[in-house]
């Protein structure tokens, strides 16, 4: 399998889950600016989106949008635990999590990487990140992990995004819960070889996302 990604972009989350669940991946660098690939090659054949991530399977198809990447890669490796078995309530409660994360957290962050945003639209989109990390700090309490004691795909994906506070400026000294969560999850071993894969310093580098 083929994973398209840019260095620490939302592609770093399901680069995360193949090694935390040991599926070798081929992994191809894509240039967002450019839509070129590492080595050649136009990004938009592969997908028309033109943007990261996409997971190319064995059989040709490709699979895009990353909550629904990190779900099959766990599925694919049912031992690993990263995501509950399907039809139980603890896996729609990752599925609950993924699509929090996706849709309230995620783009709240295009405005502070969006270099002609108005300092107004910064503002407004830091705000909104300020109310979602009240949330998720109150929900996360004192538990290792979203889920409590087990990693699974939400963490990789958590741990994406409030990973581009490095590149922000975004203070996460107000929620200690969220600034310990992060260093945990970047200290786990697969996390610092999916970082150092894609370039990346322990807690981040300068890319966009």
């Amino acid at each position: 399998m083929k994973l398209y990604y840019a260095p620490g972009a939302c592609s770093l989350s399901p680069h995360i889950v193949a090694r935390e669940a040991g599926i070798p991946i081929e992994l191809h660098r894509v240039d967002l600016t450019t839509k070129r690939m590492e080595g050649g090659g136009d990004y938009d054949k592969i997908t028309g989106k033109s943007y990261v991530p996409a997971l190319q399977l064995d059989d040709g198809q490709v699979l895009t949008e990353g909550p629904a990447i990190v779900q099959y890669l766990a599925d694919l490796r049912p031992q690993s635990g990263l995501a509950p078995k399907a039809g139980t309530m603890e896996r729609y409660r990752v599925q609950e999590w993924l699509n929090f994360l996706t849709a309230e957290v995620h783009k709240q962050w295009s405005p502070l990487f969006n270099p002609t945003a108005s300092q107004e639209s910064k503002q407004f989109a830091r705000d909104n990140l300020a109310r979602r990390f009240d949330w998720i700090a109150g929900q996360l309490g004192s538990k290792p992990y979203l889920m409590g004691e087990r990693f699974t795909v939400a963490d990789a994906y958590l741990f994406t995004l409030l990973n581009w506070s490095w590149w922000t400026d975004v203070d996460l000294s107000p929620w200690p819960t969220l600034k310990d969560y992060l260093y945990r999850v970047g200290a786990r071993p697969k996390v610092q070889e999916a970082l150092k894969a894609e370039g990346l310093a322990q807690q981040g580098g300068k890319r966009a996302a």
